[in-house]
């Protein structure tokens, strides 16, 4: 298993995967622990939450590093990144007993409630654009109310991986309460149908998630997936420009633009539409790209260059079929994976800039003559993660937030980001289920019914 920095090319660890035996060796010895841990008081797993953040903490700068080293992300995103894990591992540790408590149902029984009891080991399929924050969010909840997990991480973060676990096992958790699987993507079907393996959660692309969801399916376990995004951004008439602009351009442009819930596609009313076109051009234009660890860089290479290719692909193809490229579009003469920040105009229907999901620094604008053309193109899309409304209309925005875009999230006049008192989550092709919050404590519980005569 091979990482390579995105930045200077070049190979900076090579992992041995883990051999067949050698995986359900792992996650027998995950499920054992679990045994023992699902026995633990909601107080004893607040602490280890506690001192996990503490570890956290304490190593953020190497962890950080390790982060810019192997996907690219500037530094200061890394370290914001670290510090956002040690505060899921403080939300469930001080509120997952709440959570979790018995719940008290008046019927005719002398007694009945609901109860909440950890399911067992839960296999984590993760993707490398946020390595830390795309585990802890689901790791957190997960220990807290009583679970032990095994992660298969993408191969290009597998110091990410290994760097978890060891963050784990430095702050005194029990032994195999939480491991690395060390597979490729071909592995992961034989993971699952591993009877100690009680459930999955995934977040990647639609591909993955419908082979995972396809194979856990098969054996009839629970799955929690976070797919993709191509989260649309309404700007109407009456929003304040300025601030869109600016919190657009932050969106499009954090992690490299390698966010599933990052801003895609820009669906602005013609009132405002050259207006909008031009605060955000500026913008863009101002950002520069280059060496992560650097503290004035704006944003750092994609994390494969692969990827930036598949990106540049989609852009040229969309120019070919009409958008017109206002700023970016080109790959640099360097040998790092960078790709500029890019504004697409004159965006179509059967262009990738409108019916794929572009995940890198490319913004797609959209031109509209109405708000109902603006909304019926928000949702003209198979995915359903994230969305934003621009308006001074604050009512207005309530109810097209809540009765007319189809996104598991929608914020007004701010970009979309999680959150861990929120719960996160997509439909239709952006998958099912939620983390983070109380809901997503609750998807890996049974929740169990208890009735007293």
């Amino acid at each position: 298993m091979r990482s390579v920095n995105p930045f200077t090319n070049q190979s900076i660890e090579i992992c041995q995967d883990h051999t067949e035996s050698e995986v359900k060796q792992i996650v027998n010895e995950v499920a054992d622990t679990w045994l023992s841990w699902r026995n633990t008081s909601f107080e004893e797993r607040k602490n280890y939450l506690l001192k996990l953040e503490g570890q956290l903490i304490h190593d953020q700068e190497h962890l950080a590093g390790v982060m810019v080293n192997e996907m690219g992300k500037v530094r200061r995103e890394a370290l914001g990144e670290i510090k956002k894990c040690a505060w899921v591992c403080r939300y469930y540790a001080e509120n997952g007993a709440g959570f979790l408590h018995n719940e008290i149902i008046k019927t005719e029984a002398s007694e009945s409630y609901i109860s909440f009891q950890p399911l067992g080991t839960i296999l984590a399929v993760m993707p490398w654009n946020f390595p830390f924050w795309q585990v802890f969010r689901f790791l957190a909840p997960a220990l807290m109310a009583g679970n032990t997990a095994v992660l298969k991480h993408a191969g290009n973060v597998a110091g990410c991986s290994l760097a978890i676990e060891e963050t784990v096992r430095k702050a005194g958790l029990p032994e195999n309460v939480f491991r690395s699987l060390l597979i490729g993507g071909k592995e992961v079907e034989q993971v699952i149908q591993n009877p100690q393996i009680k459930a999955v959660t995934l977040t990647g692309s639609t591909p993955a998630g419908k082979s995972v969801a396809g194979a856990a399916g098969a054996v009839l376990k629970k799955t929690v997936l976070a797919w993709g995004g191509s989260d649309p951004y309404l700007i109407l008439p009456d929003a304040n420009i300025d601030d869109a602009a600016k919190l657009c351009a932050t969106s499009r442009l954090l992690n490299a633009g390698q966010s599933c819930i990052g801003a895609k596609r820009f669906i602005v009313h013609e009132a405002v539409y050259d207006q909008f076109r031009d605060a955000f051009l500026r913008l863009m234009l101002e950002v520069r790209y280059g060496d992560p660890n650097d503290q004035e860089t704006a944003i750092g290479p994609l994390a494969r260059h692969d990827l930036r290719d598949d990106l540049h692909r989609q852009v040229k193809t969309s120019e070919e079929k009409g958008a017109k490229i206002l700023c970016g579009g080109f790959i640099p003469q360097h040998e790092a994976a960078f790709y500029p920040p890019t504004i697409l105009d004159n965006v179509m229907p059967g262009m990738p800039a409108w019916e794929e999901e572009l995940f890198g620094p490319v913004a797609s604008l959209i031109r509209v003559k109405s708000e109902e053309e603006a909304v019926k193109i928000a949702n003209d899309t198979v995915f359903g993660l994230g969305a934003s409304i621009f308006t001074s209309d604050i009512p207005r925005a309530k109810e097209l937030a809540e009765k007319s875009i189809e996104a598991g999230c929608v914020f007004v006049n701010d970009f979309v980001k999680s959150d861990p008192r929120l719960p996160f989550g997509g439909i239709k092709e952006s998958g099912y289920g939620r983390e983070l919050a109380v809901f997503g404590i609750r998807e890996f519980v049974n929740i169990k019914t208890v009735v007293i005569r």
